[in-house]
């Protein structure tokens, strides 16, 4: 057996372990870029360290870091607030609300399972209230957080573009963010109009503090809704919150549970960390400067102001999901430093039919993302499909839109960390009714989404 495919073996081994005995991929990653480099591929620590992301350790840090400030002293309790008061209460527009939170947070910076695990609870409450279908609210949380998730200066954006540079392939930040955003946002379209959403709109406005009017339960057992007008607060919003590790961290409060008077207004702190999250945008955008080392510039600055609400921040760092994406991007490392990289694409590139290559790629992101890190798998499938890309008959920038919108929009499955958060924040739901609806919606998902990003995507630039 040749190395090269030991080298895919063990990286498939490294999938089903961390998917079956819920091991951080990161972990077995280093394990894997450690036994495969110096057993196999006769590689010295230094070798095997080369491939280490040192730029995205930073971004992944900073962006956290800043972004765990922003959930310690009510930042964004407050932005939830004011977007659903922005609604006055219409029940129809409650689920894009919830889409649009999710997508500016992630757009600006936060781990995607940070913003489920600060949205999701809210969300759900509010469905359990007013009659909303909890899968479709649920959907809406998920998508909205992926529709956003590809930003120039997004997580998911810093290292998908951080990889496409690294291995010379063309690129276009705007292109990949507007075409997850335009993805997620159709999806989520179809998802209001199938789950009950037209129906809302008979419902009209509730009161901010008037009755509930939970269509299925009635009123007698649930309270008026807070002067906050945002419902419960959400739980999940310590250590665990944003690790992206998939334990279900995010845990919902009672629909009637009283929000705190201090969420709805604004502080010197809450005015500064607004202030520092554009700066931010500015600063990536307008500017180019580093994404991460700016971060944590700001994230310093406030809580050298404010150390009171940034003591516990660097313990709620996504430390994990920092483990996850550099020991995934240096066992690719070393798998670019053994040729397994030209040897896996010259493969795929051999089956003679560059459009079903393709298309087989997004599906296997899809498949595996469903159960495994959508991080994780894009890291892995992008410099996997560098070779095939070189053969120019494939757009370069088409593909990897399609590859990064195929892995991510399936994390509505319950398996993945996005829907497990959200089964675990439905309220006074039959859970395992909901898990069945996610499982099955997940699945539509995957059967369905990257065969039309492919033909959307892809087939308009072959040739």
């Amino acid at each position: 057996m040749s190395a090269e495919l030991i080298s895919i073996l063990v990286l498939v081994v490294v999938f089903v372990i961390a998917t079956t005995r819920s091991i951080n991929m990161g972990a077995l990653a280093f394990a894997a870029a450690f036994g495969v480099g110096e057993l196999v591929a006769n590689l010295n620590a230094d070798e095997i360290f080369a491939g280490f992301p040192g730029d995205l350790f930073v971004v992944l840090v900073g962006v956290t870091y800043l972004f765990a400030i922003a959930r310690a002293n009510g930042t964004t309790d407050w932005l939830v607030h004011a977007s659903i008061r922005l609604v006055r209460g219409r029940v129809a527009l409650i689920p894009w609300v919830m889409f649009v939170i999710t997508g500016a947070l992630t757009a600006i910076g936060a781990v995607s399972p940070a913003a489920v695990a600060i949205v999701a609870p809210i969300a759900l409450s509010f469905a359990a209230r007013y009659g909303i279908s909890p899968l479709l609210m649920g959907a809406m949380v998920v998508h909205g957080a992926q529709g956003g998730g590809f930003s120039p200066i997004s997580i998911y954006g810093s290292i998908v573009n951080g990889i496409v540079e690294r291995e010379d392939l063309p690129g276009n930040e705007i292109t990949l963010f507007l075409a997850s955003l335009f993805a997620n946002l159709i999806i989520a379209g179809v998802v209001f109009v199938l789950f009950g959403g037209l129906k809302l709109w008979a419902q009209g406005a509730v009161p901010l503090d008037g009755p509930s009017k939970d269509a299925s339960k009635g009123s007698s057992d649930k309270g008026d809704l807070p002067e906050g007008g945002s419902g419960p607060q959400p739980t999940g919003t310590g250590a665990g919150a944003g690790t992206g590790t998939g334990t279900n961290t995010a845990v919902a409060t009672r629909p009637d549970a009283p929000t705190t008077p201090d969420t709805t207004r604004l502080t010197p702190a809450r005015i500064a960390t607004l202030t520092s999250l554009v700066a931010l945008v500015v600063a990536v955008l307008a500017f180019d400067l580093d994404a991460g080392l700016t971060a944590i510039t700001l994230a310093v600055v406030l809580s050298t102001a404010w150390p009171e609400d940034s003591r516990n921040a660097v313990g709620q760092i996504a430390w994990s999901t920092v483990l996850l994406i550099c020991g995934v991007l240096t066992y690719v490392g070393v798998l670019d430093e053994m040729g397994t990289i030209t040897w896996a694409g010259e493969g795929v590139g051999g089956i003679g039919v560059p459009l079903l290559a393709a298309v087989l790629l997004c599906y296997i992101g899809a498949i595996v993302s469903a159960f495994a890190s959508s991080v994780g798998i894009m890291g892995a499938l992008i410099p996997l499909a560098v070779p095939f890309l070189a053969q120019g008959e494939i757009g370069a920038i088409g593909m990897v839109c399609a590859l990064a919108v195929s892995a991510t929009v399936v994390d509505v499955s319950p398996f993945s960390t996005n829907g497990a958060l959200v089964l675990a924040a439905a309220p006074d739901v039959d859970r395992e009714r909901f898990f069945r609806q996610l499982m099955v919606y997940g699945g539509i998902v995957v059967a369905v989404v990257p065969a039309v990003a492919w033909l959307v995507m892809v087939v308009p630039n072959w040739g």
